[in-house]
């Protein structure tokens, strides 16, 4: 895995955590070599960090970290092969408890030198609706990078009234950032296409299409909160 750029930090392969090193590739100039392996080994450190002791990386994860490595790392023909637009965000879909959320908080750690996304739970985002109005979907409507958790089960948000879908207008918001100057948006979710499609409609499912890479753990993945 490779990418190039002009780096400050001198030593961006590198990642320290406390007073441990761990090297994710070899530094080439402007480009960083990485090796899977010590992804995956700075990974597993970095998640019993963030989650504790029993946090793990599982076999069968391997391919969906891979997909997910190769994109933060934007590795362009990595991800050409992988069948994935680097321009896009990311949707990670799978049953619940296979990992996802974990995943997206802990991929954003090996490319410090990013700008990172904010993790959001969509039913946080209902919930503020429901307190302040629509001006909750306009915050959303800004050059930040966000990862809404949980897309397809938040609650219909109600102001005044009068129901809204939520997430669903967030979407579209997003969608017209993303079309205008590229601002990325991330996702997690249970639902396949047809569910998706039923909580938000047909027109936020095109939308989303657009929006984002779908990224998929395989249906039969096990409860990893079991």
């Amino acid at each position: 895995m490779a990418f190039d750029r002009k780096m400050k930090n001198q030593t961006p392969h590198i990642i320290k955590e406390g007073s441990d090193q761990y090297k994710l590739g070899e530094l080439n100039g402007n480009q960083i070599n990485y090796d899977f392996e010590k992804i995956l080994i700075y990974l597993d450190a970095k998640g019993k960090l963030l989650f504790g002791n029993k946090f793990k990386i599982y076999k069968e994860d391997r391919d969906i970290i891979y997909k997910l490595c190769n994109y933060q790392i934007k590795d362009y023909q990595a991800c050409k092969k992988l069948n994935i637009d680097p321009k896009k965000g990311i949707l990670l879909s799978g049953p619940v408890g296979c990992g996802k959320t974990s995943l997206m908080k802990l991929i954003r750690h090996i490319t410090p030198y990013y700008q990172s996304y904010e993790m959001i739970p969509t039913r946080n985002v209902t919930f503020a609706f429901n307190h302040i109005g629509y001006k909750i979907i306009e915050q959303y409507g800004d050059n930040r990078f966000y990862c809404f958790d949980d897309l397809g089960i938040e609650p219909t948000g109600r102001y005044f009234g009068k129901d809204c879908n939520v997430m669903g207008e967030v979407i579209l918001s997003r969608h017209e950032l993303f079309l205008k100057y590229k601002f990325k948006t991330h996702g997690t979710t249970n639902l396949n296409a047809e569910e998706l499609e039923e909580s938000y409609g047909n027109r936020v499912r095109s939308r989303m299409r657009e929006l984002f890479n779908l990224i998929g753990f395989d249906k039969s993945s096990i409860d990893k909160r079991k």
